[in-house]
């Protein structure tokens, strides 16, 4: 969900004025300014002419909070839950963070007109990334309106921006799916034998409870496998360039001035 006005990292030099993060949150100056005072965002950073400029932080957060309330938290929980936040968090943190939160609601598929569609896409969206998103399985036409995975959105919004074909996306999802499937199947079997005698209210309030755990160890376990993963794949890659320039090397010690081996 970033674009050209953005940050490139929480690194980077915030570059939205207070009136540009509302409209890409899809609140009013006013939200943004309460929050503030109540502590959910940082503070903005002063440039010239005084001026306070926030950052992709800022937007995470925003989003994040967007979420809580969409599960039904008040304010004052969505304090305490924003309170308990590790500190330092990058807004790549802050989403993941959401996207826990996302999956504790059940799937919803909504109809809403194409100014809702990009107010929670939270960015403007192009004709070519509206038909991108519907290529992707996330939006669907209904007339005028939309069908909209709300649960997929802003996920396939912030995919708009990476550099993978519509191919290779639908290749990823297919296999997170049967995989997560795969998972969900073996940990139901595993948890179905301590529930089995147990009351429906009882099963009721253990399974409203293990479900945000078990998202958040599966998110946390997939973390760590897919950098093993990219690391090994640097690493690799970084052996096979050492190895070639090596060969190359002693190509070039191999041969005379004349052109035959010395």
């Amino acid at each position: 969900m970033t674009t050209d006005t953005d940050t490139d990292s929480d690194t980077a030099e915030p570059t939205l004025t207070i009136d540009e993060l509302a409209a890409r949150a899809g609140v009013t100056v006013r939200t943004v300014r309460f929050y503030g005072t109540k502590g959910l965002l940082p503070p903005p950073v002063i440039g010239p002419r005084r001026v306070g400029r926030y950052g992709q932080q800022h937007v995470a957060r925003l989003a994040l909070i967007e979420e809580l309330q969409h599960q039904g938290m008040t304010l004052a929980a969505i304090e305490r839950y924003m309170a308990q936040l590790p500190p330092g968090l990058s807004h790549h943190d802050l989403a993941i963070h959401r996207a826990v939160v996302a999956s504790w609601a059940p799937d919803t598929v909504e109809t809403v007109s194409v100014a809702e569609l990009r107010r929670r896409a939270g960015r403007p969206l192009a004709a070519d990334e509206v038909e991108r998103l519907c290529a992707m399985n996330v939006i669907r036409r209904d007339g005028e309106s939309y069908r909209v995975d709300s649960g997929l959105l802003r996920l396939a919004v912030q995919l708009l921006d990476v550099p993978l074909s519509e191919q290779a996306i639908l290749a990823a999802r297919k296999v997170l799916i049967e995989h997560s499937r795969a998972a969900a199947h073996e940990l139901s079997q595993l948890f179905r034998g301590e529930v089995s005698e147990r009351a429906e209210e009882d099963v009721k309030s253990l399974s409203a409870h293990m479900q945000p755990i078990v998202v958040q160890a599966l998110l946390t376990t997939f973390q760590r496998s897919l950098k093993e993963e990219v690391h090994q794949w640097l690493d690799a890659s970084l052996d096979l360039s050492e190895e070639g320039i090596s060969e190359e090397g002693v190509s070039e010690e191999g041969v005379s001035e004349e052109g035959r081996p010395s």
